[in-house]
């Protein structure tokens, strides 16, 4: 399965593969344009559509179950069809470090834009991610960040780059996300499921009583030529990031090992 972005940048490309571990129900590699990486939620959760649709797996109590780099990792299935959902719990998340101090690159990073409410924070879970949270959701949008600068703190750190949240004011609780995985290569994901889980659990952790302490909704590729819409769940401090899914292209290849 491969999902490609607007402007013909490739993202990601899974490949679904025997398994190793029994207790899965399939087995999946996952590659950036650059290397293979252990963990990615929104290649899983295409790659569980994918098995889905072609009936490679099937679900044991509502869950499909992942073999991935990261371990085996549970993929809620809700619904059927055209109104199936897919959530997916990534691995358990760290904390690594706080502040816009934590690292010398980081202020650097983050000089063009006004900083939320939260410090800045390396966090952990499958891979790492720095996480900044943005005043407000117009400077976030607006924002053309140093992609340079992002890539240099990605590679000084081993993380996959920068993920930066604002809140958005609404009714429902919900956020507005742009991520940008330098570190593999990626100047702008369009969704990140990954980066959006550990947003979940830094938020879950800093505020335990506010209002997106139990889930909430994520804009995010508005400005790369998308606008995904996510799902974030926390359940008895579980998070699940997914949301619906639906086939963009289908086929075969006629793989000649010559």
């Amino acid at each position: 399965m491969q999902r490609f972005a607007r402007w013909n940048n490739l993202v990601e490309t899974t490949f679904v593969l025997a398994l190793t571990r029994h207790e899965a129900g399939y087995r999946v590699r996952i590659f950036t344009p650059r290397q293979e990486i252990a963990f990615a939620s929104h290649p899983s959760i295409g790659s569980a559509h994918a098995v889905l649709e072609y009936g490679l797996a099937q679900p044991r109590d509502g869950l499909l179950w992942q073999e991935c780099g990261a371990g085996v990792l549970p993929v809620r299935v809700e619904g059927e069809g055209a109104l199936r959902y897919l959530l997916l719990r990534p691995p358990p998340e760290q904390i690594v470090s706080t502040g816009l101090d934590a690292h010398p690159l980081l202020a650097a990073t983050l000089r063009d834009i006004r900083i939320g409410r939260l410090p800045p924070a390396l966090v952990e879970g499958g891979r790492k991610w720095w996480l900044a949270e943005i005043a407000d959701e117009a400077g976030l949008r607006a924002w053309n960040p140093d992609h340079a600068a992002i890539g240099a703190l990605a590679r000084a750190t081993d993380s996959m780059g920068l993920c930066v949240f604002a809140r958005r004011t609404s009714a429902v609780p919900a956020m507005v996300v742009r991520a940008f995985p330098a570190g593999v290569g990626i100047t702008e994901d369009p969704a990140s499921g990954a980066a959006n889980g550990l947003i979940a659990a830094y938020l879950a952790n800093a505020e335990p009583a506010g209002p997106f302490a139990r889930g909430y909704l994520v804009s995010q590729g508005r400005e790369v030529g998308h606008d995904a819409e996510l799902i974030i769940r926390i359940e008895d401090g579980e998070i699940w990031v997914g949301g619906r899914t639906h086939t963009v292209v289908s086929g075969t290849l006629d793989w000649n090992a010559e």
